[in-house]
């Protein structure tokens, strides 16, 4: 049997500026607070790694925050470290999250030295006025200027992050962003609604709006219910007609450019956070580091004590908890539920031989009342051995999910 696979995800907390949405850890810093939590991350990468070195890494993903602040160099530096630490595959998809206005031809060509090879470029929205409301530090000119240079610098596998359903948005708004960013024919286009998060400004301001979707009724400022039903109406329509395929609830891809990593965490591939807050699922663990700043950067920057910890504790919960990490020992009724509402989110759904074969039960012994009632209200369907949301699913999929959730 081969190597197992571990996938890395690298967490750079850093951003030019908070976005009004925004509930992700991450914070203006520095650029001596920045230099200082990088020594710390590749302590953590140097003491880690030794712990799955016999692993496959086929995926590497930098987020964030904005991790394209960094200096090309930084990341050239970051990812030596890496590669010195894992057994990175040659074909190894490498995404780094980007934001216009943060990008220049000297960081690109940096990327490409560094062996990144996809990028995920956040532009949310082609208008310049809703660019404005969210507190966006770019506008489409700008994001154009980024795309095009990366193109000319042969960067083949470009990620476009868009958001709908935004304040005063209309359904002409958004097929107007969708017709700007399908001109540019990138391999990859995310498209997410936007969600109203506790502690962000727009909390502040539209609660009582999204309170009032909530009950049913017609929000004053935030899309109505029925017109963001529209919008995603429309955005699964544009896109097909121009040969994207929906792979995964908010994710579009042209054939064989699905985002690989983002793949892993629905199939509950191995994967390793490294850096502030990252969570990592390996095993039947998942743990995660700690949100704290001073407190991540008090255990890495000594690396003597790091070590030590780790050498006696043993990599797994009792090290994650002796590094003040949190740590969740899974049982099997949580593995599960995450093997279902995380599989679903795709559009080809769950094995029921793959669950058979992971759980050593049958899939309809478990969940077939849940399946036969989302049946009869057309929600989910059953084809080829797998079970998958059906398009009216995929639009209460949150209600979806809830049904896989067993009792204790």
């Amino acid at each position: 049997m081969g190597a197992q696979e571990l996938e890395l995800y690298l967490h750079i907390p850093f951003c030019i500026k908070k976005c009004n949405y925004c509930d992700f850890l991450s914070m203006p810093a520095e650029e001596d607070v920045r230099r200082h939590y990088l020594g710390c991350l590749k302590e953590e990468i140097r003491g880690k790694a030794g712990y799955f070195r016999e692993r496959r890494v086929p995926t590497v993903f930098f987020g964030g925050g904005t991790p394209s602040i960094l200096a090309g160099e930084q990341m050239e530096d970051l990812m030596d470290a890496i590669r010195k630490g894992f057994s990175i595959e040659p074909d190894a998809e490498v995404t780094i999250e980007c934001n216009p206005g943060t990008l220049d031809e000297g960081k690109l060509c940096a990327y490409r030295r560094a062996g990144i090879n996809r990028l995920s470029l956040g532009l949310q929205s082609a208008r310049k006025e809703e660019l404005s409301l969210l507190g966006r530090i770019h506008d489409f000119d700008l994001f154009f200027e980024n795309y095009r240079l990366a193109r000319r610098l042969g960067f083949d596998n470009i990620n476009i992050d868009l958001m709908s359903a935004l304040p005063g948005q209309h359904v002409q708004d958004w097929e107007d962003t969708l017709q700007r960013v399908l001109a540019l024919e990138p391999e990859h286009i995310s498209a997410y609604s936007l969600i109203i998060e506790e502690g962000t400004p727009f909390y502040e301001t539209y609660q009582e709006d999204e309170r009032r979707r909530e009950r049913g009724e017609e929000p004053y400022i935030l899309p109505g219910e029925e017109e963001e039903r529209r919008m995603y109406c429309l955005t699964e329509q544009l896109l097909g007609e121009k040969g994207y395929l929906r792979y995964e609830i908010s994710n579009y891809a042209k054939p064989g450019r699905e985002c690989r990593h983002n793949i892993g965490y629905w199939r509950r591939t191995p994967y390793l956070g490294l850096g502030l807050g990252s969570a990592s699922l390996v095993g039947d663990v998942r743990f995660s580091n700690t949100r704290d700043l001073q407190e991540y950067q008090r255990i890495y920057r000594n690396s003597t004590v790091f070590k030590d910890t780790v050498l006696s504790a043993g990599f797994g919960a009792g090290c994650a908890k002796a590094l003040g990490c949190q740590a969740n020992v899974l049982g099997k009724q949580e593995q599960m539920e995450e093997f279902m509402f995380l599989g679903l989110r795709m559009m080809e759904g769950v094995s029921k031989a793959g669950f058979e074969r992971t759980f050593g039960v049958r899939m309809e012994t478990v969940y077939g009342a849940a399946i036969q009632r989302l049946e009869g209200q057309r929600l989910l369907k059953q084809e080829g051995g797998r079970v998958c949301l059906t398009r009216e699913g995929i639009s209460v999929s949150n209600y979806v999910m809830s049904l896989f959730l067993l009792e204790g």
